[in-house]
């Protein structure tokens, strides 16, 4: 095994896990302000993708450009869902939360398979396409702009929370409400804002991976999964959690697969999971 083969397999290692900390990252939110586990964030970025795929059909319009437009639409179905759904179970039992977003994405996958069949599809002549060679090592546009796009969003999000007057009133009404709402803050607002906040970061990732990776009603499975463990991994509500935790996955994902066996790429990186929550219940970075 050449040292150009472990390099290109660190380096797509480095950029999935970057794809899968953008999409943490909008889970982390949502739990780290309400603790609250949404369990159809994976079919939101389905539908993101599906978005970017017609918008593609119809219009002419390549993903790279529609990232707007399906970010404003997974940001109003953030909103819509806390308002429909979310608030009216804030006070109920746990496993009334988890059975109503459960059942949101069992409902958002079987009406995709209704709607648009079961069958895969992609987006044929992306603007990023093809691949470039550095050092003799291959690399694929698409996932370039991908991980590039990824960071920045997640770069973005970090910042708005971090340093605008809106990103502080949805920290502290995560760590107080009550005090929250003794400042002036509403916290009903902010939830909404963090869903929707939320649901747009996970459409920026699906939409980037429209450009190489296939569309169909169950692909945000396989990213939820993940995403569950990079949260838990990195902390639930810890952002620098989410992005350490992503990457870390992308890295064992990709060695494990080279270094042992691909099928068994997931037992590696769920073993990890394992051995860091035990050593580690909260997390690397978690609060909770």
């Amino acid at each position: 095994m050449t040292t150009e083969i472990i390099l290109q397999t660190i380096i797509s290692g480095l950029l999935m896990g970057f794809i899968y900390a953008l999409v943490a990252a909008g889970l982390s939110l949502i739990f780290g302000l309400m603790e609250i586990v949404n369990f159809a964030h994976g079919e939101f970025m389905m539908l993101s993708m599906y978005a970017a795929f017609w918008l593609y059909t119809f219009f002419g319009l390549d993903p790279l450009l529609s990232i707007p437009i399906c970010a404003a639409l997974l940001f109003g179905l953030g909103v819509a869902t806390h308002y429909g759904i979310i608030r009216h179970i804030l006070d109920a039992p746990m496993m009334v939360q988890i059975t109503a977003t459960f059942g949101l994405a069992i409902f958002l996958r079987s009406l995709a398979q209704f709607l648009w069949t079961p069958d895969f599809r992609t987006i044929p002549d992306p603007i990023v396409a093809g691949r470039i060679e550095v050092m003799g090592i291959f690399l694929g546009v698409p996932q370039l702009v991908a991980s590039a796009g990824c960071v920045l969003a997640f770069a973005f999000l970090y910042l708005f929370i971090s340093r605008t007057e809106t990103g502080l009133a949805l920290q502290a009404t995560a760590q107080d409400r009550e005090a929250a709402s003794l400042m002036g803050i509403r916290p009903d607002r902010m939830y909404a804002l963090g869903w929707g906040i939320g649901s747009a970061c996970v459409a920026v990732a699906g939409v980037l991976l429209t450009s190489y990776y296939f569309i169909f009603p169950e692909v945000g499975l396989i990213f939820a999964l993940i995403a569950y463990v990079t949260v838990a991994m990195g902390g639930f509500g810890s952002l620098i959690g989410a992005l350490v935790a992503g990457v870390l996955i992308g890295l064992v994902e990709a060695l494990g697969g080279l270094l042992i066996d691909p099928a068994f790429k997931y037992v590696i990186v769920f073993s990890m999971y394992l051995g860091i929550v035990l050593v580690r219940p909260k997390g690397l970075f978690g609060r909770y």
